[in-house]
């Protein structure tokens, strides 16, 4: 066995010590004295360096607050001067060709011709009454908004002017229609920043920011700046900005000295900027102190209780320093604060730099003194290389093409294995490596050879395998097929039949046997018919009974000829069904022009017989569209599914509450959307998600056929079909949506 004891004389050992010796102490020493040396002039520049930076950012965020106040300037100038311009001018005609009072009481613009991307909107709450001041004073703000909120647009979310008496004047191109959908019941007078301009809250009338609050929508941060304007001593306007924090937020985080970071601040302690903290995943705005925003509530929650701990004291050491220092020590967590105060709204924008960032690049800079170690140490390595050279250079050449012969195949190799040191261990391993490797590769070889046949095998089963899946495979999709077939062709058959029963129960209930009774009793009376049909009492009701009879027999017979048209319509389409399964195999069908309403109550018809039957009420809302082009059998196919599933879904409703919504229209420019709505038995909300899958059925003797095959046409159609319920006995909806290209009438 080979020996795997330690060498008696290990090569480098003493070596190596004496001279890491050497040179780690020259190295520790000159590193030493040189971090001792840089590091205060580091951490002055590093100080300078911070305070340059937070003076240079602040002007910078400062930037939008200012031309928010430079706008409002300019607004209240222009809304002064348009205001004396039509002191005395009668507005009534311009005002109500531009404003409509709606019957919910409020007063908006008039919905024809109004493009909210382009000119303000105008909302009046519902009660409020206008005299010729107030109209004046809304066409005076509406001007001055048409004028200059496209211009401010670049730079605001929005620009608006609230009135003291509620109305409002909004340019936000975003929300072009925001003024024609508000609630009638809407106040703007009742959110923070409207209180901000009264005269008893603001009584210097000056410019002023809400607190920051997230946008509904977005969860971007945003406050509002407000600006009053008083006319002959009484307030008549309150102009405004909403102002998206969102770029100011991520030029704080990304914009920042190399280990520094910035945070902005309120003077209440609301957090509007840090980099660890975020804001926008929060439900509302993050307060330092953890004060909530209003009496009650639960103040938002962010990070860790550490981080919220180091944030409250940043703050209290922030707010509490002298005002004339700028850059301070922050000890208690090793950091440096510089700091800032951004014009407009008296936030903090504060800039915090670890210690480490100071004492880091100190160690850093006596790279000199690790240059001097590196000389040092290159000299003693010149001098070890001269000894390793007889010692180990030599005999790893050796191992070195060794180790090439052994690679190319050649294991008897030749190496000095009478040396007591770490070589000869090495040498007699190798030799017992070779020896190793040379009988693994005969007997992986052999295995080689082995594997290859099996390999074989193993392919030429897995090509049956796979020949058998795809005939199983094939049998499954005709079988698919088959079964969408019959389930269609089984809804309408049921409507054949229901159709096919009631014409004979009509045709049953016929009275024929009358014209035989009429007939035997003039054959009796022949003699004298005329005697008979004046003065006999029997007789004189023969001809009024004749007239009722066959009115009788005409209304029989077209109802019995409009059941069996039914039968014909449900017979005809049964074939289009068969066609439309059979496209599955085949080409799609050629689309043809189709009127969507006209479709929508041929599906109605088609299962006219059941919902009579099961008594349900059918309430259509449909638009009058223009003609499309699609594939009318399969879309047919869709409507008839839901309808009926519909229909089975109010069986455990009381006959007198069932009723069938059936709805149609346009949904934006390029779609149309048709809802079939019940309210019926409902679907669970974990039932929901399976509700297409095929197979799947919520009814006892059910297939779950319909809805699989019919959410596959409707993707076929470029269109989708989903579904909505909000629980078990709340009913369900299914809203099919298609592209709607209407073909345009030929003039």
């Amino acid at each position: 066995m080979l020996s795997t004891s330690r060498p008696r004389a290990p090569l480098a050992r003493s070596t190596l010590l004496h001279m890491g010796v050497r040179i780690a102490v020259i190295i520790a020493l000159s590193t030493f004295f040189s971090y001792l040396h840089i590091l205060h002039t580091l951490r002055d520049e590093a100080l300078v360096r911070l305070k340059q930076h937070v003076s240079e950012r602040s002007q910078r965020e400062e930037a939008i607050f200012v031309l928010a106040e430079d706008n409002h300037r300019v607004l209240k100038k222009a809304l002064e001067d348009r205001l004396h311009t039509l002191r005395q001018e009668d507005v009534s005609a311009r005002f109500d060709r531009l404003f409509v009072q709606l019957p919910d009481g409020t007063v908006r613009n008039r919905a024809e011709g109004f493009d909210g991307t382009r000119m303000p909107g105008l909302f009046v709450p519902r009660g409020l009454a206008l005299d010729a001041e107030l109209r004046r004073r809304i066409l005076a703000s509406y001007d001055v908004l048409e004028q200059y909120g496209p211009a401010f647009h670049t730079r605001f979310k929005d620009t608006f002017i609230t009135l003291p008496e509620g109305p409002l004047i909004l340019y936000w191109p975003e929300r072009p229609t925001w003024c024609l959908e508000a609630d009638p019941g809407f106040s703007l007078l009742e959110l923070e920043f409207f209180p901000d301009s009264l005269p008893q809250n603001n009584p210097e009338r000056k410019t002023a920011w809400s607190e920051t609050y997230l946008d509904p929508g977005t969860h971007i941060p945003m406050t509002t700046v407000s600006t009053p304007l008083d006319l002959e001593g009484r307030h008549v306007a309150t102009l405004a900005h909403d102002v998206l924090l969102e770029e100011m937020v991520a030029r704080t985080l990304s914009d920042r000295l190399p280990g520094a970071y910035n945070v902005i601040f309120r003077d209440n302690g609301d957090l509007i900027a840090h980099p660890e903290l975020a804001t926008k995943e929060a439900t509302g705005v993050y307060n330092i102190l953890g004060t909530p925003k209003r009496p009650g509530t639960v103040p938002v929650q962010l990070g860790s209780e550490k981080q919220r701990a180091h944030l409250r004291d940043l703050f209290e050491r922030v707010m509490n320093h002298p005002p004339e220092e700028t850059v301070l020590e922050f000890p208690e967590h090793q950091e440096y604060l510089a700091m800032d105060r951004l014009h407009g709204p008296g936030w903090s924008f504060v800039t915090v730099l670890p210690e480490s960032m100071v004492t880091t690049p100190a160690f850093l800079a006596a790279r000199y003194v690790l240059l001097l170690g590196v000389v040092s140490l290159l000299v003693e390595l010149w001098i070890m290389a001269w000894v390793l050279r007889h010692q180990i250079t030599r005999p790893l050449t050796a191992f070195t093409q060794a180790t090439d012969r052994v690679a190319s195949g050649d294991f008897h190799v030749e190496l000095n294995t009478s040396r007591n040191d770490e070589l000869g261990q090495l040498a007699r391993s190798f030799r017992f490596m070779a020896d190793e490797v040379q009988r693994r590769e005969e007997a992986l070889r052999q295995a080689n050879e082995s594997l290859e046949q099996r390999v074989e095998e193993r392919t030429r089963e897995l090509g049956e395998v796979h020949t058998q899946l795809v005939q199983t495979a094939r049998r499954a999709g005709m079988a698919e097929i088959a079964t969408n077939v019959l389930h269609n062709v089984g809804n309408v058959l049921n409507s054949v039949y229901t159709s096919a029963q009631l014409a004979k129960e009509r045709v049953s209930e016929m009275r024929l046997e009358h014209v035989s009774r009429v007939a035997h009793m003039l054959e009796e009376q022949r003699a004298d018919v005329g005697t008979f049909l004046t003065q006999d009492a029997r007789g004189r009701n023969v001809m009024p009974f004749l007239s009722s009879l066959g009115q009788n027999l005409v209304d029989d017979r077209q109802e019995v000829v409009s059941l069996l048209n039914d039968v014909g319509r449900y017979t005809e389409h049964i074939g289009d069904i068969v066609k439309v399964q059979q496209s599955y195999a085949r080409t799609p069908r050629v689309h043809e022009q189709t009127q969507l309403s006209d479709l929508v109550e041929d599906a109605l018809r088609i299962n006219s017989a059941g919902l009579t039957r099961h008594q349900v009420s059918i309430e259509r809302r449909l638009e009058l569209l223009p003609p499309v082009l699609t594939d009318k059998h399969k879309l047919l196919m869709i409507l008839v599914n839901l309808v009926s599933n519909a229909k089975y879904a109010m069986d455990d409703v009381p006959p007198a509450e069932r009723r069938l919504s059936v709805t149609m229209k346009r949904s934006g420019t390029d779609r149309v959307r048709i809802e079939v709505r019940d309210n019926g038995m409902g679907i669970a909300p974990e039932l929901l998600t399976r509700i297409f899958q095929y197979g799947f059925t919520t009814r006892e003797d059910g297939h779950g056929f319909g809805l699989h095959s019919s959410a596959l046409a409707a993707q076929e159609l470029g269109g989708a079909l989903s579904v909505h319920s909000d629980g078990p006995g709340l009913g369900a909806s299914f809203t099919l949506e298609l592209p709607y290209f209407p073909i345009q009438e030929e003039t």
